[in-house]
């Protein structure tokens, strides 16, 4: 079978979407640092819309910070990619051309920074994942202990970090006297651009004296919020979009039909049309998802993955599990919300409790389970925060927190090692197995990392009680027993 590129076009079938506009004409008005899964099946189809619009300013030149299987993959489909949107009764395909080529930065950091600096380039957006701005989670400033902020500290003409590359980038340009880029964060962070804006400003004020005044004065850092679910391709999905396009794709991205983008809208150089929601303030919208949607993703990992579901649609069919999710949503975390203007929040927690059950999304719960220590902050304990002060109950909250406990520990229910990916991860295991399976030794070690929960949980006795008790719970009696109980005591 042939493989995608521009010579195989043609041949697509009459239902698959492909670009209709000539590629070769497209300038490079973006460049994306971390093009994994999330970005090719968000971002990059809101730009290949304007592109196919007829505007060919805004091509997207890639880069990966670390790995290059996307790159290798990719190069031979001329950077062409499947989408697949998929629902319980439909699925949709099209072919993105938006995406022009793909560096990969620690093969040559040279390359990327002049990339950056080229003149027609007017957005710097990134998808790096939490731990990719190297950053305090509790405080969201710059961690300036990162072994990778020190090498940049060091060494700013080969940077190894994302704010590495930014703040080198804007102080080539500035040497070269080209106009400044737009800075888009497109992370599940709080206040994402604030939080870039703080740890890229503190990197420069670092490296040079004036050039973190430079950055605070001169670059724009909108906030944003996205919301799509895009699990992780398998063999299966290549597989099947294979047959359906009678190409081979190496590397498609599997996505449901529901996808909102949320934007405040400050690009002084410009930015595409997206057909996005422009806001001056993001902070509602991104609460109410970061809150609803990512909190209870992480809690149905956790609990999903130690009752033994494999996927986010495995574990909403438990209805111990499901009925656990939509008290977290109703009780624990609504009253949190500031509702943003015209916002529907019922319809919403409906429709993503519709979309966690889609069972044409194989969303794992170890890929959702990873890297917990830089995502409970934001998912979790801001909800958290705000439900001690007003004195209210934490139960459901208690117990995400204690599932998160339970699986970095390595082991699951049945002593069967848990693959943990996570920053922390020595930390969290070499405590785990200082403090043992036994909850009121195991739940303080791990409440007392700061980076994680800052100085006003650690002690907070009534959030420790309640995290100890659940975590008790979890490890006598297992997840699937435990929330079983509490959907009886609810009753």
């Amino acid at each position: 079978m042939q493989t995608l590129s521009h010579s195989t076009l043609s041949k697509l079938p009459a239902h698959v979407r492909k670009p209709n506009v000539d590629l070769s004409q497209l300038e490079t008005g973006i460049i994306h640092l971390g093009v994994g899964a999330f970005h090719r099946a968000h971002q990059a189809v809101y730009t290949d819309d304007v592109i196919q619009s007829g505007d060919l300013r805004w091509g997207t030149i890639g880069a990966s910070l670390t790995a290059f299987h996307v790159r290798d993959a990719l190069k031979p489909q001329d950077w062409l990619y499947t989408v697949a949107e998929a629902d319980q009764s439909d699925e949709r395909l099209r072919v993105l051309g938006s995406l022009q080529n793909l560096l990969v930065a620690p093969e040559n950091p040279t390359a990327l920074l002049e990339t950056m600096c080229q003149p027609s380039v007017k957005v710097i957006s990134m998808t790096v994942t939490e731990k990719g701005y190297c950053h305090d989670p509790a405080t969201s400033e710059l961690n300036e202990a990162h072994p990778d902020v020190q090498h940049d500290i060091a060494n700013p003409a080969i940077p190894r970090s994302a704010p590495g590359f930014l703040v080198r980038a804007i102080d080539m340009r500035r040497e070269r006297n080209l106009p400044p880029f737009t800075v888009m964060c497109c992370d599940n962070l709080p206040s994402n651009g604030h939080t870039a804006h703080n740890v890229v400003r503190r990197l420069g004020a670092l490296q040079k004296r004036d050039l973190g005044s430079y950055i605070n004065d001169t670059i724009s850092f909108p906030c944003t919020m996205v919301d799509r679910i895009v699990p992780a391709t398998t063999d299966q999905d290549r597989t099947k979009v294979a047959a359906a396009l009678g190409l081979n794709d190496n590397w498609p991205v599997m996505t449901e039909s529901f996808s909102q983008w949320v934007i405040e809208d400050r690009f002084p150089a410009g930015r595409p049309d997206w057909a996005a929601t422009y806001v001056p303030d993001i902070g509602p919208f991104e609460t109410m998802k970061l809150r609803l949607l990512n909190g209870s993703h992480s809690c149905i990992a956790y609990l999903g993955y130690l009752s033994g579901h494999e996927t986010v649609a495995d574990a909403m069919r438990d209805a111990d599990l499901a009925a656990f999710v939509k008290r977290l949503m109703d009780d624990e975390v609504t009253p949190t919300l500031i509702v943003p203007t015209g916002a529907d929040v019922e319809g919403y927690k409906a429709a993503l409790i519709r979309r966690f059950h889609n069972p044409a999304l194989r969303h794992r719960t170890w890929q959702i389970a990873m890297d917990g220590s830089q995502k409970l902050p934001q998912r979790l304990l801001e909800t958290l925060r705000d439900r001690l002060k007003a004195g209210a109950s934490i139960d459901c909250l208690a117990l995400g927190i204690a599932a998160w406990m339970q699986y970095v520990t390595g082991l699951d229910e049945k002593g069967n090692p848990i693959d943990v990916r996570d920053p922390l991860r020595d930390e969290l295991r070499g405590r785990a197995h200082a403090a043992g399976t036994v909850a009121c030794r195991l739940a303080p070690t791990l409440l007392s990392i700061k980076e994680i929960f800052g100085k006003d949980l650690i002690v907070n006795q009534r959030f420790g009680r309640a995290v100890t008790t659940s975590l008790d719970n979890l490890i006598k009696h297992g997840a699937s027993h435990t929330l079983a109980s509490m959907k009886r005591q609810c009753a």
